[in-house]
């Protein structure tokens, strides 16, 4: 069970704001879930993996209010079956990023992964977010098939992103949730525009 305070229940499991305490946990289930990184960063997780994406900011410069790093834990066995990494306020007012959501390679198919995603937004729109950003990398099918499903759209390309040890083109997606629309959300984060040129 993760240590840290919990922030919603769903699907059977308890999902908790990680600690330090957790890196050992999670850097195990990124273990025996590894085929995230195999598929994005050509290679299985690295032996430090869950302390660096502990300690992972966005560069200098790409402004936020709060990071969240999220376990899910099954409610019954304590075990962690996924985790979510989540930047609040980031590049501008209400608008939340997700970084990172693995769900256990196991529960794939099973709906677990969009039980949990529709309460983990549900606790984001709580936490203030209107819309929510995530990239997701061509040629990661599970990913270009999951998050239009839960209502993202494309709003550009980003191309030659390190991505591990690849170099990738990434989707960058959005979803509004408040009657507001794309536009608003273009106007505010001009770097997600169809025509930036910014990295």
């Amino acid at each position: 069970m993760s240590s840290g305070p919990l922030l919603f229940q769903a699907a059977g499991c308890v999902a908790r704001e990680l600690r330090e305490a957790d890196i050992p946990a999670l850097q195990a289930f990124f273990e025996a879930n590894p085929l995230y990184f195999e598929k994005v960063n050509g290679r299985p997780p690295r032996p430090d993996e869950a302390r660096e994406e502990f300690h992972d900011l966005p560069p200098p410069g790409l402004p936020f209010e709060r990071r969240w790093l999220v376990g899910f834990d099954d409610a019954a066995s304590g075990a962690l079956l996924g985790m979510a990494s989540l930047l609040g306020d980031f590049l501008a007012p209400r608008v939340f990023h997700i970084g990172l959501f693995i769900v256990a390679s196991d529960r794939h198919g099973t709906g677990l992964a969009g039980a949990l995603y529709q309460a983990l937004e549900e606790w984001m729109r709580g936490e203030g977010a209107a819309w929510i950003r995530l990239g997701a990398v061509v040629g990661n099918e599970r990913a270009e098939a999951f998050w239009p499903k839960m209502g993202y759209r494309d709003v550009r390309l980003r191309h030659d992103v390190e991505t591990g040890l690849r170099r990738s083109t990434l989707h960058v997606m959005v979803k509004c949730l408040t009657s507001e629309g794309v536009e608003p959300y273009l106007a505010r984060v001009p770097r997600d525009r169809p025509d930036s040129a910014l990295p």
